[in-house]
């Protein structure tokens, strides 16, 4: 019996031969198994030790995930999985919405002391306390493409280059990479004279409202505002749900890990299950 949060059959096809044991060397643990218990996780964020028995041992659980975020594991397989989605036309490159959102940082995540080891974890203070920010670029179906990490104090505006450089999606045959959609859709927070000419320089066309000081701004020295497409703006509700959806994973909702890397990993994984089939 599948249960909620593990893989189905259809998925385990998809994803089972890139982890395909080694040839030599002890026998393995049942990696679909492991896989499971580290879907548990993420569904649950319940604590390492507390990972049911039916997955096996907790701390082989545990090493195995540590090994495959150091590795890229999760990365190499969310690529895969997009590169056979774009193949088969299911990626829809009319419109990449980028938006962020905030994570609370637990105490676990947390506990070490001010201007301690937590610096450079992707951890900032914020008005809520220590906090992380997701920023994330989706396709015009929901699904997510790629995103940053960073402390929940750095501004939106800041992380849109490093996330459009990130969206990279390998074709099975020949050619280069698909790294271009049609048009962009974003909020205000993404309003700047830097990312306007970011995207023309590539051809990008984009729906972003602009600021009431913008637009104060422009109507003073005479110039023209920029048209707005209120029926293209309307589809940035899909990055909406997208964020929706990976909160419902609790080791996502709340950040219970202390490093970084671990926590990407976390996200990376959550972000494939939106591309694998149910």
């Amino acid at each position: 019996m599948v249960r909620r949060h593990e893989l189905t059959d259809e998925a385990w096809e998809v994803i089972g031969p890139l982890l395909a044991p080694p040839r030599m060397g002890r026998p393995v643990r049942d990696r679909r198994q492991v896989l499971n218990g580290i879907l548990w996780k993420l569904s649950t964020g319940a604590a390492w030790r507390d990972l049911p028995e039916r997955y096996g041992p907790w701390k082989t659980v545990y090493e195995r995930f540590r090994r495959w975020s150091a590795d890229g594991t999760w990365d190499r397989l969310l690529a895969h999985v997009q590169q056979h989605s774009d193949a088969i036309g299911e990626v829809d490159w009319s419109i990449v919405c980028v938006d962020s959102t905030i994570v609370r940082a637990h105490q676990h995540a947390a506990g070490a002391r001010k201007g301690g080891p937590w610096t450079g974890e992707a951890l900032g203070r914020s008005r809520g306390g220590l906090s992380t920010k997701i920023h994330l670029a989706c396709d015009g179906r929901g699904r997510p493409l790629t995103f940053t990490v960073t402390g929940g104090n750095v501004n939106d505006c800041t992380q849109f280059e490093p996330v459009m450089a990130r969206i990279r999606i390998k074709r099975c045959g020949p050619g280069r990479p698909r790294t271009r959609p049609a048009r962009v859709v974003a909020d205000k927070a993404y309003s700047s004279r830097k990312i306007r000419a970011y995207l023309r320089s590539r051809g990008i066309a984009c729906t972003i409202p602009e600021r009431v000081d913008q637009i104060s701004g422009r109507q003073r020295r005479g110039e023209s505002l920029c048209r707005l497409d209120r029926t293209v703006y309307r589809r940035r509700n899909v990055v909406e749900r997208c964020f929706n959806r990976l909160k419902q994973n609790k080791a996502l909702a709340t950040r219970y890990d202390k490093r970084a890397r671990h926590y990407q990993a976390m996200i990376t994984l959550a972000c494939l299950r939106l591309w694998l089939p149910t």
